[in-house]
């Protein structure tokens, strides 16, 4: 995301070759507000990452475009918007749209201080940003900028075009937000209820100049995604937390009570707001009746599933609860072969290939298992495109298609991606002059269902089963902590089942599993302290065996791939035309096996319901 960011920023600039880069390192607040000011001399000027101070507050602006008295401040970000839409920012109630507060608040506080700063210019502010309704004109727009190894990738950005004729205009757009800025100045947006923006602004600088802590009122919606966590073990390397030292200096917090239950755990709560107020923080504080218990006929209703969490929690039973007879049922209804599947994907801002538009769907990977009405496990196919420069999702249709139309089984996802990406794919299908676009589409509507905002309804005859749904309505399991996540789900369904503690803890050679990626020695389930590993953690590193003279070759700097970010990651470094054919061949042996695991995670809970909970 933040290499992202940079390439972005770097294409901004090009719509501003006369742009001058303000050298002066991060700290260093004095010469990037000199360089800015002798700049500002000049009658007309353009500098990247313009400074301006006030007192004791500073900025950096991306773009700062200066004719005579009238300045534009351009904010350069990498999130997407549609040029063609009216009114994003505002919602039907009158305030901020939330996703886009904090990009509002941040060109608002910059405006301030440079008016400040240079109060006889006229300010003006702009976001620059992805525009969806543009598509890129050349293949490998996202490759075009650089951040060479351990460059500043503020001003170290290689280039490969110096001009936006080059590659065909760009896929960014300015659009004006001065009016919505000048009302959050004007106090129509206040950050603190009864404090003016400048007020507001005043007691943070305060704050920050005398090192004081703010005292921001704890609550359950900002402390819930507080992004100052750590963990038991960064505690112990000397890290700090600020959600411990809030609960400390405010409610009294000691570190016993940050070992206990709290109802931050607690899925899908919407209750919490109420709860912390009423001082309802610790688990222990709770009771059936605080959870309105709602019962829905052949399901776990939400109610139900928030108070069995609880219960578990505060009698430390980690016992799983199931609904037996009703997760029996829907397993019966379910046609062999069973067919396991999950996509890699990605989405830039930054289109790889020639027509598409930023953050659209790339679907470059798939894995595919399947299950036998005799028990047998196959790791039947799976799909990649390591090419650089090339758009996969047709080809990816098409071997998709072939994988599963040999028989008219079940096919299972885990969550909601896998069909969101075959409506991506529709959509794409229809515009595209594929001769057999069709004959996929047809195929794709067979195994999906249409979007809830879709003109075109469609409900495939395989729809693929959401296993996440199948979890949510028929089981719990106390050591997922509430998450109903595969990495989470996982690791506790192998500690919870005899069955697959017993079968993977042998080699798949010796199960007579076949695996297109593993040798027959792997063994899936390793003890650890008395529970076994998550497999996702005995994922083989890259480059493990290359030396240390061919380690300094390589280009994509990844260490290993053991989840989805790492993954899409991997697959824009495959996007390097210069890679060298060895290591591209390592990051894709990486994501093989690592898409591999995700669809043996699924057989794995498909045959902990199985074999530990239906036959038992």
């Amino acid at each position: 995301m933040a290499e992202g960011g940079f390439q972005v920023e770097e294409l901004a600039r090009l719509s501003y070759p006369a742009g001058i880069f303000v050298d002066a390192e991060h700290f260093d607040y004095q010469k990037a507000l000199d360089i800015t000011k002798t700049n500002f001399y000049n009658e007309n000027t353009i500098l990247f990452e313009a400074a301006f101070g006030y007192e004791n507050l500073f900025v950096r602006t991306d773009i700062v475009e200066k004719k005579g008295n009238n300045v534009r401040l351009i904010e350069v970000k990498a999130k997407s918007f549609n040029s063609t839409d009216d009114n994003i920012f505002v919602g039907k109630r009158g305030g901020l749209v939330a996703v886009w507060k904090p990009y509002l608040l941040d060109i608002a506080f910059q405006k301030y201080v440079a008016q400040k700063n240079y109060p006889y210019l006229h300010f003006t502010a702009y976001l620059m940003m992805a525009d969806k309704s543009k598509i890129a004109q050349i293949d490998g727009l996202n490759q075009l900028f650089r951040i060479p190894r351990k460059g500043d990738p503020r001003k170290d950005i290689e280039r490969k075009v110096t001009s936006l004729e080059e590659i065909g205009g760009t896929v960014l757009s300015e659009v004006c937000v001065d009016d919505i800025i000048n009302a959050i100045l004007d106090n129509q947006f206040p950050i603190i209820e009864g404090q003016t923006f400048e007020q507001t602004i005043l007691s943070f600088q305060k704050a920050y100049a005398e090192n004081t802590y703010l005292n921001w009122p704890v609550s359950y919606r900002s402390c819930k995604g507080c992004e100052f966590k750590t963990t038991e073990e960064e505690l112990s390397q000397g890290k700090r937390s600020g959600f411990r030292y809030c609960f400390e200096k405010q409610l009294g917090w000691n570190a016993t009570d940050f070992k206990k239950p709290n109802l931050f755990e607690i899925w899908n709560f919407r209750s919490g707001n109420k709860k912390f107020e009423e001082g309802k923080i610790l688990l222990d504080d709770f009771s059936e009746d605080d959870f309105n218990i709602k019962i829905e006929a052949g399901r776990i209703s939400t109610s139900e599933r928030q108070w069995i969490q609880v219960e578990k929690r505060l009698r430390e039973d980690n016992s799983v609860f199931v609904l037996k007879e009703e997760l029996k049922a829907v397993m019966e209804s379910w046609q062999y072969p069973l067919h396991f599947i999950d996509f890699e994907t990605s989405a830039v801002a930054l289109p790889f290939t020639k027509g598409r538009k930023p953050y659209e769907q790339v679907a470059f990977q798939f894995s595919h298992h399947i299950v036998y009405e005799d028990g047998r496990i196959e790791h039947h196919a799976e799909y990649i495109n390591n090419k650089a420069g090339e758009f996969p999702n047709f080809h990816f249709a098409r071997a998709l298609k072939n994988s599963l139309s040999q028989d008219e089984g079940s096919v299972f996802k885990y969550a909601t991606h896998e069909n969101s990406i075959v409506n991506a794919i529709i959509e794409q299908l229809k515009a595209s002059d594929e001769s057999d676009k069709w004959e996929l589409i047809d195929f794709l509507k067979s195994i999906s269902h249409s979007k809830e905002d879709s003109a075109d309804v469609w409900t495939g005859d395989r729809d693929m089963v959401d296993l996440l749904e199948i979890v949510k309505k028929y089981y719990y399991n106390p050591l997922t902590k509430g998450s109903n996540s595969i990495k989470y789900v996982l690791p506790a369904v192998i500690n919870s089942s005899t069955y697959l503690q017993i079968k993977y803890s042998k080699s798949i050679g010796d199960i007579g599993m076949s695996s297109k990626n593993f040798v027959a020695s792997q063994i899936w389930l390793q003890g650890e302290d008395g529970c076994f590993k998550n497999p996702y953690q005995l994922l083989p590193p890259l480059f493990s065996e290359w030396s240390e003279e061919e380690l300094e070759s390589i280009m994509s700097e990844m260490e290993g791939i053991a989840d989805g970010g790492a993954a899409l990651t991997a697959y824009a470094k495959l996007q390097y035309e210069e890679m060298t054919d060895q290591e591209r061949e390592e990051l894709t042996k990486g994501l093989l096996k690592y898409c591999e695991l995700d669809t043996l995670a699924m057989v794995m809970l498909y045959e902990h319901f199985k074999y530990d909970i239906i036959k038992a």
